[in-house]
């Protein structure tokens, strides 16, 4: 990740702790009877939050979806997973896509893991399909420790008339990246998406 975004995810911290501490100033002054203090202290937080949410939303609107090749990287702080390959295989109705993903990290010290992670190729249409389960597989949240890498196969299965636009990594839960500028996910724009050729 490059210094540019970790300066958004930065002001997302500091954003979110001056939230904390407006909400426990507001409190206190409500407590000593002060309440129109608290209410000005409410009234610039819910402006400011205003402000930051509208330039989260439209970072999201104004910029085209992120498009990479096979092989770039897409990375959460130091948590990395990129498409390595893919192949196709035709079966009547049916095609069904081998890929070949690497995992990895690019920490010094800790070691981690990516819960809630959801792989899915995706057509032309925007339809996504999911990943055919397999209990052999090595599970995508494999704990990492620094530097490690793992590459885990994954296959898909897309009616023959499906046009596949790509792979995309996404996942489930709360969606955090909403409130990170140029994080690239929000209800107004998709994940980025690695082309098949």
């Amino acid at each position: 990740m490059s210094n540019y975004w970790m300066i958004f995810e930065l002001l997302f911290i500091l954003i979110l702790l001056s939230s904390v501490i407006a909400l426990v100033t507001a409190a206190i002054q409500a407590v000593r009877g002060r309440s129109r203090n608290a209410l000005r202290v409410l009234g610039v937080l819910a402006a400011s939050l205003a402000v930051y949410f509208t330039i989260c939303c439209l970072s999201t609107v104004l910029t085209p979806r992120r498009v990479l090749t096979i092989g770039e990287p897409q990375c959460f702080d130091d948590w990395c997973i990129e498409l390595s390959g893919a192949t196709k295989t035709a079966a009547g109705s049916i095609v069904t896509y081998q890929t070949s993903i690497r995992i990895f990290s690019r920490a010094r010290r800790v070691a981690q893991r990516e819960n809630g992670a959801v792989l899915c190729l995706e057509d032309d249409r925007g339809v996504r399909y999911a990943e055919l389960t397999n209990p052999s597989d090595i599970p995508t949240n494999v704990l990492l420790h620094a530097g490690d890498s793992v590459t885990v196969t994954r296959s898909f299965q897309l009616p023959a008339t499906a046009h596949v636009a790509g792979f995309v990594f996404t996942h489930n839960g709360f969606p955090i990246g909403w409130f990170v500028i140029g994080e690239g996910q929000s209800l107004f724009h998709k994940e980025a998406i690695t082309r098949l050729p």
